[in-house]
């Protein structure tokens, strides 16, 4: 299985929003979130801990969404340094500079950052409780080796879509040299001693401190889950959250497609298991070469139109129209290479099943008798025709040599 920890703060549509996080909407109207599940899901934040959606509807204390967590804490730590900085401006003149706290939440520079973490796939995950416990304890090192600078101010534990996952959000900060504190990566993480990837070269969008401190969060995350005895696919995979959010249903999308294809799969290897019929289709041929011949053509046939649905399919998916990311392309190519796997297993269980019946003493001797008897007309017939050609081409020299009287063309055509 993969294990996946993808970051972002914004997409098309602006700075991610945490109401997806605490299903703060009508689930009743996603499609790809089943609402009897969202009942199960798991809520932390920084100032309360955990909840659930029965604190939500039973508990007497306040309740408060995660986006108004982030609000509290952005103007709990954050609001001296904007009120400072707007009285700078105001004095220099630049009070169009000004702003809020709300604008640094809204900012894709000084929001805060999500990551999305999950272990396999809808077709195989490990249960949401190992999940959980890996994630927490990968929590626990990131507090101690980052919590200075680097702050967790919620997460969530989806059960309700098909594969568990979670969403977390955090905030980078560090004092200014006004020695006001604000979110800022970069100078928060030099701050931790995080180095560049390349410090001989210079800082820039591929060289960078949070390429460093990602990589090391993959490494802990790993180390974590290999104690708990997982041991997981290495390679890093990129993505979007656009594409996370709707991976699940599109995978269960996909899955159907993919059933249909097994289905017909299994309809067509059941062509071949009349073997009588088999046996017929091979009687005309000499008996070891037609065995091998047919059994051939019979997966030929078998495999080539579901081969072709499969590769339409593809082709579908790779297609830069689609507008797939290469995640959702790797995974639609695995999926469909299992259904070729299967198809050919199949087909191959049946073949040998054809090719012992075939081979068994007293079917291999009937029809060797059958191709005796096939033969001995062929050459029979081969003979007559030999005989018929050499008479007529006889004639027609007999009759230009003038050996013989000339035929009428109705008799040569007799």
């Amino acid at each position: 299985m993969k294990l996946t920890r993808h970051n972002g703060r914004s997409g098309k549509h602006g700075t991610y929003n945490p109401r997806h996080n605490d299903r703060r909407f009508d689930v009743e109207n996603s499609e790809h979130i089943d609402a009897e599940r969202a009942r199960q899901n798991v809520y932390w934040d920084c100032y309360r801990g955990f909840t659930t959606h029965d604190f939500r509807e039973n508990s007497e204390q306040p309740d408060f969404s995660f986006e108004e967590i982030e609000r509290m804490y952005y103007y709990e730590h954050y609001a001296d340094h904007v009120n400072a900085q707007n009285a700078r401006n105001e004095k220099t003149r630049h009070i169009e500079r000004n702003r809020t706290v709300d604008d640094l939440l809204k900012n894709n520079k000084t929001c805060p950052e999500e990551s999305i973490y999950q272990i396999g796939t809808m077709e195989e995950s490990v249960p949401p409780e190992t999940l959980a416990l890996i994630v927490s304890e990968f929590y626990e090192e990131f507090e101690n080796r980052f919590g200075s600078h680097i702050h967790i101010l919620d997460w969530a534990l989806h059960l309700d879509e098909g594969t568990p996952h979670i969403h977390e959000r955090h905030v980078f900060d560090c004092e200014n040299r006004y020695g006001e504190l604000c979110p800022q990566q970069e100078k928060a993480l030099e701050e931790l001693g995080i180095p560049l990837p390349k410090p001989e070269q210079p800082k820039g969008k591929h060289n960078n401190r949070k390429q460093t401190f990602d990589a090391v969060c993959r490494i802990i995350l790993f180390d974590v889950a290999k104690r708990h005895g997982l041991h997981l696919e290495q390679e890093p995979s990129y993505g979007g959250r656009d594409y996370l959010e709707k991976q699940d249903y599109i995978l269960m999308k996909q899955k159907e497609q993919l059933a249909t294809q097994e289905q017909k799969l299994e309809e067509l290897t059941l062509k071949i298991e009349d073997v009588e019929t088999l046996l017929e289709d091979v009687s005309g041929a000499a008996y070891d070469k037609a065995v091998e011949v047919v059994t051939d053509k019979v997966r030929e046939q078998t495999q080539l139109e579901d081969m072709e649905v499969i590769e339409k399919y593809r082709k579908s998916v790779v297609s830069p129209n689609a507008k797939n990311s290469p995640e959702v392309v790797k995974i639609a190519n695995t999926l469909l290479s299992r259904v070729r796997e299967k198809l050919q297993q199949s087909a191959e269980k049946v073949l040998k099943k054809v090719q012992a019946v075939l081979l068994k003493p007293e079917v291999k001797q009937a029809g060797k008798e059958q191709i005796k008897n096939k033969a001995r007309k062929s050459i029979k017939e081969k003979l007559a025709q030999g005989k018929l050609d050499a008479d007529r081409e006889n004639r027609v020299r007999w009759e230009r040599e003038g050996r013989i009287a000339p035929t009428r063309k109705q008799d040569m055509e007799l």
